[in-house]
């Protein structure tokens, strides 16, 4: 079921009577969710994301735009009538009940054509306990289940009613980080095995990036990038996007653009042809340095952490917006961990350059643009070439 949701915003009244300000969390947000597929809305708290997932829920309802389930406008429609499996970050779970009980639940409120008899009913129960690998706990009730046992109780009950688009708000939260991991891939293979479309919700971007087919990044209400998450992280948009995405984060360096060349402190770093001269953040990944005794960047040495494969190196610029400079270099690298100073090449392709006001990125020679934008310069490069085309056409006759 594809999912549309047309210059979606939500605005709340103020908390504040004096100001009367009222609060946009989510600020015409456009986007369509394709069919079949896990889409991830990442952000940090208070972003929105969680926000949009209830509007298309129908728990709340959008101060204006469109929301389309296919060619449905379900706008108004009640959540009910939706055709949803909501999944909620604490279970939500009846503690009297059994884990039969609680997956039945939603199907003995069925009515009208949509009731279902007592044998189907508890063929589709058998159906998901066994897609979700809980046929033996059956007789339990949640307080003598782990946490990750317990979320997926909350999706077999989500998906034994066999919505039609499934929303996941911020799930894994109350797991540790192994049942994190293990409950991550659950999701990622229950959704595959039954196609059904899946908006994810999180605010921990590896659980994004690790199962989303696509992601969706937000910042106080607005979209900021969307695109597969590997090409997200490989060419943001903006120093949010940037920043958010990566673990170790990436470090960001004062620098500027002077004729033609991006400088982070005295050392050129890069060519800059054809940008104006200006101050910049230079961007670098963790895994964007090459240790070279003639590298362009020089930094002090703090301290080298073996990782078995990789080596993370530590140390500090004068010219770093973060009090450290963290690196992830192969383990065979020269490092002199006696030496002062350390000195880097960098990746081409692990190093990206923003506007210090804007914070919008700057594309060097050689940068490859991200998917949306290569579509629109081409867009572009086809409707001037056409405009060309017709001129000489007419030049000629």
């Amino acid at each position: 079921m594809k999912v549309e949701l047309q210059n979606i915003t939500k605005i709340f009244p103020s908390r504040n009577k004096k100001s009367n300000e009222m609060v946009v969390a989510v600020n015409d947000f456009t986007f369509t969710v394709p069919d079949g597929k896990l889409i991830g809305l990442l952000g940090p708290s208070g972003c929105g994301k969680s926000t949009t997932l209830y509007m298309i829920s129908g728990l709340q309802k959008p101060t204006s735009g469109k929301i389309f389930f296919g060619e449905d406008d379900v706008t108004e429609l009640p959540p009910e009538k939706r055709g949803i499996g909501l999944v909620f970050q604490n279970y939500a779970l009846y503690p009297h009940m059994t884990v039969k009980q609680n997956i039945l639940f939603p199907l003995q409120n069925l009515k009208g054509v949509d009731k279902l008899s007592k044998e189907q009913m508890l063929d589709r129960v058998d159906e998901v306990s066994k897609l979700v690998q809980l046929e033996q706990y059956l007789d339990r009730k949640p307080s003598e289940m782990s946490g990750g046992q317990q979320q997926r109780v909350a999706i077999a009950r989500a998906l034994v009613k066999m919505p039609r688009v499934l929303l996941l708000d911020e799930p894994l939260s109350n797991l540790d980080a192994r049942l994190r991991l293990q409950t991550r891939e659950e999701i990622r293979r229950i959704q595959r095995e039954t196609g059904i479309t899946t908006i994810f919700v999180t605010h921990d971007q590896e659980e994004a990036m690790s199962i989303s087919d696509m992601i969706v990044v937000m910042k106080l209400g607005v979209i900021q990038q969307v695109g597969e998450p590997q090409e997200v992280y490989d060419n943001p948009v903006n120093l949010f996007v940037s920043k958010f995405l990566g673990t170790p984060p990436i470090n960001v360096f004062n620098g500027h653009i002077r004729s033609g060349k991006l400088y982070i402190g005295e050392e050129v770093i890069a060519d800059a042809k054809d940008v104006s001269d200006k101050e910049v953040y230079v961007g670098i990944r963790p895994e964007g340095f090459i240790v070279d005794p003639n590298g362009k960047l020089t930094c002090n040495l703090e301290s080298r952490e073996v990782m078995g494969r990789d080596v993370s190196i530590v140390s500090n610029h004068p010219e770093s917006a973060n009090p450290i400079v963290r690196s992830i270099v192969d383990s065979e690298s020269p490092i002199d961990v006696d030496a002062q100073t350390i000195k880097y090449n960098i990746k081409k392709t692990k190093m990206f350059v923003f506007d210090k006001e804007t914070e919008e990125r700057i594309f060097l020679e050689g940068d490859k643009l991200p998917y949306h934008l290569t579509q629109y310069v081409q867009e572009k490069e086809s409707v001037n070439s056409k405009s060309s085309e017709e001129s000489t056409q007419e030049e000629n006759s």
